[in-house]
């Protein structure tokens, strides 16, 4: 397998590398660094916030071939080495991108400071409902998904509320390459770590929209129970009125979570 290539998107202002603690934040499938946008803003005084996107989505290249989320977790560590060679970093991510928190946490634990696993679990759907997916992007296209992902991805009353945020974050799904996107499906429903999650040694932090079809609070209190189970820190919280994308649903709320936690649990 070729390994996947993720490229950066620097979220934060502009200064001297390493001045600031580094923060990575990662994507949810069908989306960009459009996600995290307005939560790296409130934290970008104090953190460098690098955001990633997915393969074919974004910024980054397009794969020929498939690939596992934790090669997608060696990309991102190839990413930041590219950018700060060694450097330990915070982590967050939302669905996909927790999934390659996760397996950060699992394979390069000596690299994190803290986590934040978001609208995520240690394993999300069915096998045979990603790879059901991936056949019918790959046959159709991304904007096949974007009437289901609309729903799935905004709690009620979100998109009329915030219209230039969902449609933001609905072209990014438009645009991404077919074949990218299936590709992360094939990812998804090969990847299982619920039973690794107690390897994980970083303090971590499960972040869940009481909303969310797809990765609901109990995703979550999964995660910190097989953490917990491994003798690490971790805690889960619940946000009311949040359904998929929680960094861009509630960018406050994400940010001061965030915010509280990497302080006071950042290694």
């Amino acid at each position: 397998m070729a390994k996947p290539i993720v490229k950066a998107v620097l979220l934060s202002p502009q200064r001297e590398p390493g001045s600031k603690p580094l923060l990575v934040v990662g994507p949810s499938l069908g989306t960009s660094t459009v996600l995290w946008t307005e939560a790296a803003a409130l934290l970008g005084d104090e953190y460098d916030v690098i955001g990633w996107d997915l393969p074919g989505h974004g910024m980054s290249p397009t794969a020929t071939e498939g690939f596992d989320v934790a090669e997608l977790a060696d990309a991102v560590v190839d990413l930041v080495d590219s950018v700060s060679p060694g450097v330990r970093f915070h982590y967050a991510g939302v669905s996909l991108g927790g999934a390659t928190g996760l397996q950060l946490g699992i394979k390069h634990g000596d690299r994190l400071r803290s986590l934040s696993v978001q609208c995520s679990g240690a394993k999300l759907g069915t096998p045979e409902g990603w790879l059901e997916r991936a056949e019918t992007v790959r046959s159709l296209g991304t904007p096949v998904m974007i009437q289901g992902s609309a729903e799935r991805w905004f709690a009620a009353g979100f998109m009329d509320r915030r219209p230039d945020v969902s449609s933001r974050l609905l072209h990014a799904l438009r645009d991404a390459d077919r074949f990218g996107y299936a590709f992360c499906c094939e990812a998804l429903a090969a990847f299982d770590v619920r039973e690794q999650l107690g390897s994980i040694t970083v303090p971590t932090q499960a972040i869940a929209g009481v909303e969310d079809s797809v990765a609901p609070p109990s995703f979550a209190e999964e995660v910190v129970a097989g953490i917990k189970a491994g003798g690490t820190f971790a805690v889960a919280e619940a946000l009311d009125g949040v359904a998929h994308l929680a960094p861009a649903e509630a960018p406050d709320v994400v940010a001061g979570l965030m915010r509280n936690f990497m302080k006071e649990n950042g290694l």
